[in-house]
């Protein structure tokens, strides 16, 4: 047996697994420590776009939910910034991505069981321990660490839904990379934007805003059948509650997988402010202009891109009519998602001995262990990744990260250590 040997290991160090680290490293006795392959901790920097805002309350903050004290609380990071009377009078729940990302960073800032400059390249199954081994490559070495319980949360990556592998990556890119691009984007002649979320409108907005300025045609695609508001009401956001997590893992597969596509108002859509804004101005632009540099189409999917000329000639299909159609561009961004990051050794090291739902998808329990085909381990595997088929349409809201965090580390401690805040919806899932 190895020492030191470790409560729990995280992989991954994203909002999730930070706030996992701030609330062991803050209120518990248990001995952890979590690896980052990037060099210093970053949320989605290619999308922090002046005036966006984030989509949930600042109460979905890391720990207010499970410890409304703790000193890595969103509102202890205004005082500490001298900024609370400013958040007083700005009189809103929803604050802006930027500042959310400078919290995050704040926060890892300051625990000392969070390590960047770490990949962790292997894991080992052990008959009663983890074997981790870590790549530490500002040291240039690999070390094994010993843990008891994993946590992955190695969250996401691009979702590329066409081939782009001999287009050069300043013509074609995801929206993460938008920031990167942008300045180079302006001077094109001709942009195009694909997806219908937020991103790709918070992305079209911003280009229209510069439209006069640099002069070009702007083009919003996408595959849905519209433009469509993300659904806000409040009796309707309760789907992103513990109660509804709770009830929806009770589903069969079948049912669960059923019900995250008739939810889909409510997990996918615009913003009712974005879209207004981009109306408004529009609407603005077309009392002197009769017709507008701007082309905006749904029911469209891209299908394929090549270069033509001095730019990209796009191939893509009215789906409801089964035409297709061409168009050049000379920037096609992708706002077209994201998609489970998973480790190859992951899939090396455990794919025979986890049960899974589907080929693709493991199955999940709901204190969010992989379940193994063993099922008297003593030492368990947990994921903050890949869950929205086991947990639902809130498996990446982070109003439920917090939530998460407590069921894994109440069952790792073997108490009570955080209180879980249930039975507080006024909607019935069941009887």
């Amino acid at each position: 047996m190895h020492t030191p040997l470790y409560d729990l290991i995280g992989i991954g160090i994203g909002p999730y697994n930070l706030g996992l680290a701030a609330l062991t490293e803050e209120n518990t006795d248990l001995q952890t420590i979590f690896f980052e392959q990037n060099g210093e901790f970053a949320w989605h920097p290619g999308m922090l776009i002046d005036g966006s805002d984030l989509q949930v309350s600042f109460l979905a903050d890391l720990v207010t939910f499970a410890n409304p004290t703790s000193k890595y609380s969103f509102v202890n990071y205004l005082h500490s910034q001298n900024r609370l009377y400013s958040f007083f009078f700005y009189h809103k729940l929803e604050i802006p991505r930027e500042e959310y990302a400078a919290y995050l960073e704040w926060v890892a800032n300051q625990l000392n069981n969070c390590f960047f400059k770490s990949e962790v390249v292997d894991v080992v199954d052990h008959e009663s321990y983890y074997e981790v081994i870590v790549y530490h490559w500002d040291q240039q070495e690999h070390t094994s660490y010993y843990a008891k319980n994993i946590v992955l949360g190695t969250g996401s990556i691009p979702l590329i839904p066409i081939d782009t592998e001999n287009i050069d990556v300043e013509s074609v890119y995801h929206s993460s990379q938008y920031l990167y691009h942008k300045k180079h984007t302006l001077h094109a002649n001709h942009i195009t934007v694909v997806g219908s979320g937020q991103s790709a409108s918070e992305i079209f907005y911003d280009l229209l805003k510069l439209q006069d300025t640099f002069d070009y045609h702007l083009a919003w695609y996408t595959r849905s059948p519209g433009f469509l508001q993300l659904d806000s009401s409040k009796l309707g956001q309760e789907v992103f509650t513990p109660d509804y997590v709770d009830y929806f893992h009770t589903l069969s597969f079948d049912a669960r997988i059923e019900s995250l596509d008739h939810l889909g108002q409510l997990r996918k859509g615009i913003d009712g402010a974005t879209l207004q804004a981009i109306f408004e101005l529009l609407y603005h632009r077309s009392v002197r202009k009769n017709v507008l540099p701007v082309t905006i189409q749904p029911l469209t999917e891209i299908n394929e891109v090549n270069h033509h000329d001095n730019g990209l000639r796009v191939h893509a299909k009215q789906w409801q009519q089964n035409k297709k159609m061409t168009f050049d561009t000379d920037k096609l961004i992708l706002a077209t998602g994201y998609k489970p990051n998973i480790p190859q050794w992951f899939y090396d090291r455990f794919s025979e001995k986890i049960k899974w739902e589907n080929d693709k998808l493991f199955k999940i329990d709901e204190t969010y262990k992989i379940e193994f085909h063993d099922n008297k381990r003593s030492h368990h595997f947990y994921t903050s990744t890949n869950l929205e088929h086991s947990h639902g349409t809130g498996a990446t809201n982070l109003g439920l990260a917090v939530h998460r965090n407590i069921r894994i580390i109440n069952e790792i401690a073997g108490k009570q250590v955080y209180k879980p805040q249930q039975n507080n919806s006024f909607t019935n899932f069941s009887e």
